[in-house]
Order: structure tokens, then C-alpha cells, then sequence
């Protein structure tokens, strides 16, 4: 399967949205930030679902072009990231240090917690 067909990771929370038994649990939230390794914009687009990535850019006040304000490319105050949570690789926007993280499950479908 090559890059272009494989599914593109849907939205699935932010940090401070994410369900408080899965914070600290083998594989949660503080795995995988500890997992986090840094990544271009374009990687990051090339993995995340564009319909679910321009909600959360405009939700976080975005412009959608240069002449209507500050767009997400023209933020460097950003940072783009992938790591793994519940064993699973994951693409991470990092904006006010706090984690948006794109996954391949849904909040309540998360794999197993239990470790092998």
C-alpha cells in the first residue's frame, strides 16, 4: 500500500480533553508525549485527515488565507510530532503546549491497555 491510499488519522483529543483513566496508564497520554519526536508540517499533513486537521486550525483562530490574518504555516510558535500511544503511532500538533493528537481509534476504542 503506498502513502497516498493508506486512511489519514482522524482528530481524537486534546490533552486537556483526554479521559483521566488513560492519563497515566501504560501506553496513555504521558507515554506517549514521552514518545513525541519532532516532525515537518508537511509529514504531519500527509497523516492526518485534512477535513478534521482545518476544524482544529480553525478552531484554534486561524486564518484560512494570509489576507484574512495569522495562518498555521506562518505560526512558528508550533510544533508537529508523532508518537506512539497505546501502541499505536499517533501525529501530534502542539500549539500552547497543549497536545491535538490524531489517531487511528476513536475516544472509547482505544487497544488494550494491558501489556504483553
Amino acid at each position: 500500500m503506498n502513502q497516498s491510499s493508506k486512511p489519514r488519522l482522524n482528530y481524537y483529543s486534546s490533552c486537556v480533553d483526554w479521559p483521566r483513566h488513560l492519563v497515566e496508564s501504560p501506553g496513555g497520554l504521558c507515554d506517549m508525549v514521552d514518545s513525541l519526536q519532532d516532525i515537518t508540517r508537511r509529514t504531519f499533513t500527509m497523516h492526518v485527515d485534512q477535513a478534521d486537521r482545518c476544524r482544529l486550525e480553525a478552531s484554534l483562530g486561524y486564518a484560512s488565507h494570509p489576507s484574512r490574518g495569522l495562518t498555521i504555516t506562518e505560526d512558528y510558535h508550533l510544533r508537529y510530532a508523532r508518537g506512539t500511544l497505546h501502541g499505536r503511532r499517533v501525529y501530534v500538533l502542539v500549539h500552547s503546549a497543549i497536545e491535538y493528537v490524531f489517531a487511528p481509534f476513536s475516544p472509547g476504542d482505544e487497544p488494550s491497555t494491558s501489556q504483553s
